[in-house]
């Protein structure tokens, strides 16, 4: 009994680390370009249209050694208006721009806030570890919540 038992909670654990792991390497291809700041091109981009997907728009340089560009690409979860101006870091290599500031910050780390909801859940039921697992689910939610209250108001 005591095998299954051991069993089981590393099973729990293993799956609630690789959902935090998953978590943060999901976050780490934008967040990147908006904490690492040496070195990376950053300005403003002026939305000119959106579609389902994307926004389109141009880039002013706001940083040395960047230079203005007529179009780049930046998802659709920005919640911008036309005409809308924002702050951005570019990809290198790429016309495609990431939000920067505090709401790009919040906006990078969100897919770490849903690992964390989801591991909540695996560390609460496999676990048993009730605390803890709400202290996952209270960082997570406010996550979540700070990166939509800082995008959309």
């Amino acid at each position: 009994m005591n095998a299954l038992l051991l069993g089981r909670r590393t099973a729990m654990g293993g799956l609630a680390v690789l959902l935090l792991v998953a978590g943060i390497w999901a976050s780490w291809g934008t967040a990147q370009h908006v904490m690492l700041t040496d070195e990376r091109e950053r300005g403003t981009m002026r939305i000119a249209r959106c579609d389902a997907d994307e926004c389109v728009g141009s880039y002013v340089p706001g940083s040395a050694g960047s230079k203005a560009r007529a179009r780049v690409v930046i998802d659709r979860s920005i919640a911008e208006k036309k005409g809308a101006r924002i702050p951005v870091a570019v990809k290198p290599g790429t016309s495609e721009v990431v939000r920067a500031g505090g709401p790009g910050f919040l906006h990078a780390w969100l897919p770490l806030g849903g690992a964390l909801l989801l591991a909540s859940v695996v560390v609460a039921g496999g676990l048993r570890l009730r605390r803890t697992a709400w202290g996952l689910a209270l960082a997570g939610g406010t996550l979540l919540t700070a990166s939509y209250a800082s995008l959309t108001f």
